[in-house]
């Protein structure tokens, strides 16, 4: 009976790859058409968001909920766990205009940094199947994130990764790629504008995981830095339908789990990358699957 459960669960993972291994769910993210609103760096989809600023909501659909924000508001920013134990999040807002560009995004004054799971965690504590604490679990998780001074009134955009996550396809070994959302706000006043560049940056980081409640360290993947795990410009070259692994380059490695802060506040963490899938299919396999991206 186990087994059959577990492989009721395996079947369900596979069915949702096409949708979903993790997005922003509050606010509402932008959302794309080509990926069913997910943007997966092992599927094709490189960023900084989902889709590009031309195709955001905000400018083209005039149901889109228009979210009014002010300087110096605290937000609380929501997303599924989704099956998916580890990893980091990472939280910036730049203006609208500068929403295609991840050089804006990485040079963004203020950034939070927490835990993946954050207020989240597997159903049953005691499932140990694929791991401690990496058992199945689709609540939610959360986090806070002040609007920075430096944001003049006008259109913003909040940016969302998820990177460092485990358990690929219920391997307990096998890491995630990186994942993005991108939601649009309005500014509208609040705390008097600083000017871009005069206060010193500021990184907030926020600890503590299902798997180390209490401190200010995470469980993660593959590796703790933002872009190793990126896949570049390449993308899968046949994707199909019939085949869900088709669809994505992942996993990132095959190394296990470690214990640590993001690479902003642990520059000697663990960097165990073996990029375009290595370790788990082999390099001749990818490099028959994968093409570059020469897309816009």
């Amino acid at each position: 009976m186990r087994f059959f459960s577990l492989s009721l669960l395996g079947c369900a993972l596979l069915a949702s790859h096409t949708y979903a291994h993790s997005m922003m769910t509050t606010p509402r993210g932008r959302g794309n058409v080509e990926w069913w609103g997910t943007c997966a760096s092992g599927a094709g989809c490189h960023g900084p968001c989902e889709s590009k600023r031309a195709q955001a909501p905000i400018l083209n659909d005039p149901t889109y909920p228009i979210q009014t924000v002010r300087r110096g508001d605290t937000l609380t920013i929501h997303w599924q766990r989704f099956n998916h134990p580890g990893g980091f999040v990472r939280l910036t807002m730049v203006p609208f205009d500068q929403s295609d560009d991840w050089t804006a995004f990485h040079s963004a004054n203020y950034a939070k940094f927490s835990c993946y799971e954050s207020n989240c965690g597997p159903d049953d504590p005691n499932d140990s199947y694929f791991g401690a604490m990496n058992g199945p679990g689709d609540g939610i998780c959360s986090t806070s994130f002040t609007v920075p001074q430096d944001l003049p009134d006008g259109k913003v955009t909040l940016q969302w990764i998820w990177y460092g996550g485990g358990v690929y396809y219920g391997q307990p070994d096998a890491g995630f790629g990186e994942y993005y959302t991108c939601t649009d706000y309005v500014v509208q006043g609040g705390q008097d504008l600083v000017a871009a560049g005069a206060t010193a940056p500021q990184q907030v980081w926020q600890g503590g995981d299902a798997s180390n409640p209490g401190t200010d360290v995470c469980k993660y993947w593959s590796s703790n830095r933002i872009g190793d795990c990126s896949f570049g410009n390449q993308r899968p070259a046949n994707p199909r339908e019939d085949d869900q692994l088709s669809q994505s380059l992942e996993p990132c490695s095959r190394a296990g789990s470690f214990v640590g802060k993001s690479a902003e506040f642990d520059p000697q963490g663990v960097r165990h990358t073996k990029r375009w899938g290595r370790g788990v299919r082999s390099e001749a396999y990818v490099q028959a699957n994968a093409v570059n991206d020469t897309g816009a």
